[in-house]
């Protein structure tokens, strides 16, 4: 029921929501995200926190960012009820609605605004009972001849919760720009900065962060909560790491309770800082809150609202139930009936991801992975004692898509493979043996087709590491990246010019290429085609091809059935960087494919035993003295 408050400023250890609008130097992409409004409704943001809707209007706050996701408080939190805290000045009708997991939308209770004179406070308890599968909590506004102004909305809880601050990790290495624009947005918010006690930044590249241009401002922004640490350039993993070892290290429980990490080429809606902290606030037990990716090329877009481990093949993918790139430009959450379940992840990216204090003590520190995987591991292996992944919507960051990169052909192939080996040996209830042989038999024939010898040759290299044991994961912390390097560049595949430009012109009949290009899909016809790019590339190629491409083809269109009848190709990055000349050489491959089949017999071989020897390791690999020594060396 509604009611005139008596105080019209929340206690802020009761809010769990603000209701926010977008920046003045937000692009319009970004407005559906904050409000829903028909096409010949254009609200005024006089704040981030106050709005004027016109005259003769109906505006939504089920948005991405301003309806409150119901379900996941419900199942992951002790809060039973929520108050929203509104105040308005005009004339109008606020009503409130929630969403069931299927998407049918439900009105629950709203009042009439008569406000001419001045600020009127209005607040309604919500029950969150309904919401354990799925649901949203929501306002809409209404308007008949006069404007109404709505200021400082937000979602609250009964009582305030206990007092808890946090740390916040982010590493750069080449992206200085961006990470320091993402430092300076944590300081344009005092309700945040309330919240943080320390900011670490491991500064790993050779440009360092005290020489950037706007780092005087950047210190002045955080003052003593930024603390830059230089070191060596250990990875993501090792990035990270330090966070976490310098908060258990140099704070005490009470001081920080939480630590978030952050990557540092993101654009952050700081808001999403201060709902991570209180949904860990509010957990019923501990739990490590992620936050979702939105697209950073198409701001409207959601990438990933959650991910999971399939440990029967130990590859990441989209959650159960989880919508990939919905755009809310096209489409709003009131009329996206497949965003209202509650989606349950296994991990989160460490784009941006929350973990108490007490989750990270109880389950030591990263593996030193350098790169991929170190993430996924950790919340499984947190995961494994009770200690959950839950991916909050309404909570963000926008990130580069990862379908724009091009790390399955790239130097992080060797990181792929050899730290899901690592992953797999440790959490997997399966017998992977199998698995692992047909994956692995697949992905190279494929490669050595597309003519892609240096990614067939770092996952050979990677393979040989796993089965040389746990015992070299932190020396390659410090040498693993360039030694991938070094062996990736013996191959042409993996040398770059700018531009095909830079290459002579393909000889080939670009039709006959396009024919080529269609996929078989009769398992009779991918046999045959198989079989005719096996015998082709044990020939010896025509000497005319080798010196000059017979094709020029992009990204996408570099697939076995095309490249594995061809003998020379410029093929471009999927990210636009570059172009390489790729030239077929029977004795690699011939060389390759021995090495590979010796290599998997012998993985199959031994897997049981280095799953154990891998399992024994991990309270060592993962100990704060163990990355002691890494950090002070």
């Amino acid at each position: 029921m509604a009611e005139q408050a008596t105080a019209s400023t929340p206690d802020a250890d009761r809010v769990l929501w603000r209701v926010i609008l977008p920046k003045e130097s937000d692009p319009l992409d970004v407005r559906p995200l904050y409000i829903d409004e028909p096409d010949n409704v254009n609200c005024h943001f006089t704040s981030r926190r106050q709005v004027q809707v016109p005259p003769s209007a109906r505006v939504s706050f089920a948005s991405y960012f301003n309806a409150f996701p119901a379900s996941y408080w419900k199942r992951w939190t002790t809060i039973e009820q929520v108050t929203l805290h509104v105040r308005a000045r005009g004339a109008g009708r606020i009503e409130i609605y929630r969403s069931k997991p299927n998407g049918d939308l439900v009105h629950l209770q709203g009042t009439p605004v008569h406000a001419e004179d001045g600020w009127q406070t209005l607040e309604f308890d919500v029950s969150l009972k309904p919401f354990e599968d799925g649901g949203w909590l929501w306002f809409d506004v209404f308007t008949e001849n006069a404007e109404l102004e709505i200021s400082d909305a937000c979602w609250l809880s009964a009582e305030p919760l206990r007092k808890q601050k946090m740390a916040i990790g982010t590493t750069t290495f080449s992206r200085l720009d961006d990470c320091v624009a993402a430092l300076l947005t944590l300081g344009e918010d005092e309700a945040v900065l309330d919240v943080v006690h320390k900011i670490y930044v491991a500064d790993q590249g050779p440009r360092k962060m005290r020489e950037h241009e706007r780092y005087d401002e950047l210190v002045a922004a955080l003052g003593d909560r930024l603390e830059v640490i230089e070191q060596g350039n250990l990875g993501g993993a090792g990035g990270f790491t330090r966070a976490f070892y310098e908060t258990l290290e140099h704070t005490s429980p009470g001081t920080v309770d939480q630590i978030l990490l952050m990557d540092d080429d993101i654009a952050i809606e700081t808001d999403s800082i201060l709902r991570s902290n209180m949904f860990a606030r509010a957990a019923a037990k501990p739990v490590i809150v992620g936050s979702q990716m939105l697209n950073l090329q198409a701001k409207s877009r959601l990438h990933t609202m959650g991910e999971v481990v399939d440990l029967a093949s130990c590859v990441w993918r989209a959650a159960p139930g989880a919508k990939v790139d919905h755009d809310f430009g096209a489409h709003s959450l009131r009329d996206s009936p497949e965003l209202h379940k509650r989606i349950d992840a296994t991990y989160n990216g460490w784009w941006m991801c929350l973990f108490p204090r007490e989750v990270v003590e109880k389950n030591g520190l990263p593996l030193p992975l350098f790169i991929k995987c170190d993430d996924a591991e950790y919340s499984l292996r947190a995961g494994s004692v009770d200690m959950p992944t839950v991916t909050l919507p309404g909570s963000a960051v926008w990130h580069e898509p990862w379908t724009d990169k091009n790390d399955t052909k790239d130097w992080t192939v060797y990181f792929h493979m050899r730290n899901r080996l690592i992953m797999a040996a440790l959490h997997s209830p399966y017998d992977l043996r199998k698995t692992l042989l047909l994956q692995g038999a697949r992905v190279a024939v494929r490669r050595l087709f597309s003519m892609e010898y240096s990614t067939a040759a770092l996952e050979n290299k990677a393979i040989e590491d796993f089965m040389a044991g746990p015992d070299r994961l932190f020396d390659s912390l410090v040498n693993g990246l360039s030694e991938v390097q070094k062996l990736r560049k013996k191959y042409t595949d993996a040398q770059f010019a700018p531009s095909a430009r830079e290459f002579p012109p393909p000889s080939f009949d670009m039709v006959k290429a396009e024919q080529m290009l269609h996929p078989p899909v009769n398992p009779a016809k991918i046999a045959l085609r198989a079989g005719k790019a096996l015998v082709h590339n044990l020939r010896s190629p025509d000497p005319n091809a080798v010196a000059r491409p017979q094709v020029n083809i992009s990204a996408n269109s570099a697939l076995w059935f095309l490249l594995g009848n061809l003998d020379s190709a410029t093929v471009s990055n999927a990210d636009g960087s570059g172009v390489a000349f790729r030239r077929r050489d029977p004795k690699v491959f011939r060389e390759l494919a021995t090495r590979t089949a010796a290599n998997y017999r012998r993985l199959i071989a031994e897997w049981p035993r280095l799953a154990e020897q891998y399992r024994a390791a991990v309270p060592e690999l993962t100990s704060v003295e163990a990355w002691r020594k890494v950090f002070s060396s």
